[in-house]
């Protein structure tokens, strides 16, 4: 008989309360392929439009399946959590790794730049006694919005 730990994935024999740990392969869904080949596509995404891309091949796949997925994904970093979109929504990236966002303040749409190195020694010098940490998101207005104005 086997015990499993789904907090940590790890299984602990019974009947041998002293044997050693082994990792357990975290369960995979094919939403979670379609997410991922989603969030590849679009680099930025809501529940909202991984749903969408979803119901094409899964039609019954509901809201809730879409959060725990993201979720579990989110937990093993296969992909991150995003700054939110203008109506308040999560959004998921496809890049994992730490960066920083450009987010336009008309459309909302999200791009990924890493600026960090560049304005943080600006920013720690005019606020006396602070020290920077995380990502930025700097927020203004894109080309394509700029020109429709």
């Amino acid at each position: 008989m086997v015990y499993i730990n789904n907090i940590n994935r790890y299984t602990f024999p019974m009947n041998q309360p002293h044997a050693a740990i082994t990792a357990i392969t975290p369960r995979r869904t094919p939403y979670c392929d379609t997410i991922e080949s989603i969030l590849a596509e679009f680099g930025h995404v809501t529940n909202a439009k991984l749903l969408a891309g979803l119901r094409s091949t899964y039609p019954k796949v509901t809201a809730t399946t879409v959060h725990r997925a993201t979720v579990r994904l989110a937990e093993r970093n296969q992909i991150r959590v995003a700054p939110a979109d203008l109506d308040g929504s999560i959004r998921y990236d496809a890049n994992t790794e730490p960066h920083d966002h450009f987010m336009c303040s008309v459309c909302g749409e999200l791009r990924d730049t890493d600026v960090i190195d560049i304005v943080k020694p600006a920013l720690e010098g005019s606020i006396e006694g602070c020290h920077i940490e995380g990502r930025l998101t700097i927020g203004g207005i894109c080309n394509k919005c700029r020109e429709n104005r």
